[in-house]
């Protein structure tokens, strides 16, 4: 075959290959921009994007458990074991009993008294961990910064602080 014996322009497979090019590009933009602000609109690179999903979703979950005044299934979720009774032995680093003293409503060691609501106000992948900034009851001027291991899909008390503006 030569040039001059080229295949005739076929417009209508042009035209379907070109709206399957177009509608795949666009449907995979709409899936990231979608996955993005399910993920709680994060600044941070889109490899990390589940993990902050799955912090924040841990840290909301921790925190309505505490709204509700339930130690035992906020301390499941802290350390991401729902039947954490049966083996309390594995989690003596940071036993249930020192746990109620930091958390619980009426103990003198929790500086924010009881939970009524909550607002994570930042969030941001610091090497391996999630770190995240959370307001408690409204206040404007204190918040709490934990941590989220994806690994271990546990929260915990993180000793950095993330900048939450003036």
């Amino acid at each position: 075959m030569t040039l001059l014996d080229a295949p005739s322009f076929n417009e209508a497979r042009e035209r379907r290959n070109r709206i399957l090019v177009v509608s795949a590009i666009s449907t995979f933009i709409v899936l990231v921009i979608g996955f993005w602000i399910l993920a709680g609109w994060p600044v941070d690179w889109p490899w990390n994007w589940w993990a902050h999903l799955q912090g924040r979703a841990a840290a909301n979950s921790f925190f309505k458990d505490l709204e509700k005044k339930d130690l035992n299934d906020a301390y499941g979720v802290w350390v991401h074991d729902s039947n954490w009774q049966q083996h309390k032995e594995k989690f003596d680093n940071y036993p249930f009993n020192r746990f109620e003293e930091d958390w619980s409503p009426t103990s003198s060691q929790n500086e924010y008294g009881a939970i009524k609501q909550h607002d994570i106000v930042a969030a941001r992948m610091a090497g391996n961990v999630l770190l995240m900034g959370i307001r408690l009851n409204g206040m404007k001027s204190k918040a709490i910064f934990l941590n989220y291991d994806p690994h271990t899909r546990q929260l915990g008390f993180s000793p950095v602080e993330l900048y939450l503006g003036p």
